[in-house]
């Protein structure tokens, strides 16, 4: 008996606000977000990376009738990139671009391409980079670069993240 009045107390204590989600589920937040630095905010896209961009963006925009954005170069990140509109997110294609492209590596391991990574918003990258430092969460870069959609972003280690690489971008 104790040990579960001792739980529950622990438990009402770490985690502050709860609230009902799609499907009945129950979404809980950590007391210690209380007044956080920084804030998280929505997912900004779906990155996948593709063999071929322009197929790719025609599927979205013939096929599914999305709203699909001309295709742009990014040097300093070594991709084409093209977004696709969903209306509350994106897809964004990715291509490589030049010789030292991270996306050429992902598509010799899966040729036909593949979800790449998630963005998510955060209203203080920096802060936010600080605080995911002390919970020893590893970027991949020590600072941020410019990202497709002209804001800071950086990618955090998918070893730290459950298997998943992340992009936070500044929102």
């Amino acid at each position: 008996m104790f040990h579960s009045r001792a739980l529950a107390t622990n438990l009402a204590r770490t985690f502050a606000r709860s609230s009902p989600g799609a499907g009945g589920r129950t979404f809980v937040t950590a007391t210690n977000q209380d007044s956080p630095v920084w804030k998280l905010g929505i997912l900004n896209h779906v990155a996948v990376a593709v063999p071929d961009i322009e197929k790719s963006a025609d599927f979205y925009r013939t096929v599914m009738k999305a709203k699909v954005s001309k295709k742009e170069a990014l040097p300093d990140h070594g991709v084409y990139t093209v977004f696709v509109d969903l209306g509350n997110t994106k897809i964004e294609l990715l291509h490589p671009y030049g010789e030292n492209s991270p996306i050429e590596n992902f598509l010799k391991k899966k040729p036909d391409g593949g979800i790449h990574h998630i963005c998510l918003e955060v209203d203080n990258i920096e802060a936010a980079m600080a605080d995911l430092k002390s919970h020893k969460i590893r970027s991949l870069d020590q600072k941020p670069k410019i990202g497709a959609h002209g804001k800071p972003v950086i990618f955090l280690h998918p070893k730290d993240c459950g298997g998943v690489l992340v992009e936070l971008e500044q929102r």
